[in-house]
């Protein structure tokens, strides 16, 4: 499957933003789809993903404040990012894995066999 990631941008600390990714291939139901980011000089980083039948798993530093959702029909994947800080400022990936139970697996970078290109979130102070 190939992925294309879109909408990053620039927001105030405290604001909102909503990425997409939009999925290429037949059988986008059957994957597991993530969200990812890497900040300049750190490792790439579990943010949130989702099933086909939209359970979801998000990492803790999210949760409550990033929200996963999935349009099969239109073969994209999105992610609302509500009061954003400062520190989120990243490049922000989404990803596709083969279908497993949720769980920490999903969380596994190693485990993401396709990759979009990445889009840029820059949280201003």
């Amino acid at each position: 499957v190939q992925l294309q990631a879109s909408g990053g941008g620039l927001v105030q600390a405290g604001g909102s933003l909503r990425v997409s990714c939009v999925a290429s291939g037949r059988t986008f139901g059957s994957y597991v789809m993530g969200w990812f980011r890497q900040a300049p000089g750190k490792e790439r980083e579990f943010v949130a993903a989702i099933s086909w039948s939209a359970s979801t798993y998000y990492a803790g530093s999210v949760k409550g404040r990033f929200t996963i959702s999935r349009d099969n029909a239109k073969n994209t994947v999105y992610l609302q990012m509500n009061s954003l800080k400062p520190e989120e400022t990243a490049v922000y990936y989404c990803a596709a894995r083969p279908w497993s139970k949720p769980g920490a697996g999903w969380a596994n970078v190693y485990e993401y066999d396709s990759w979009g290109q990445g889009t840029q979130v820059t949280v201003s102070s």
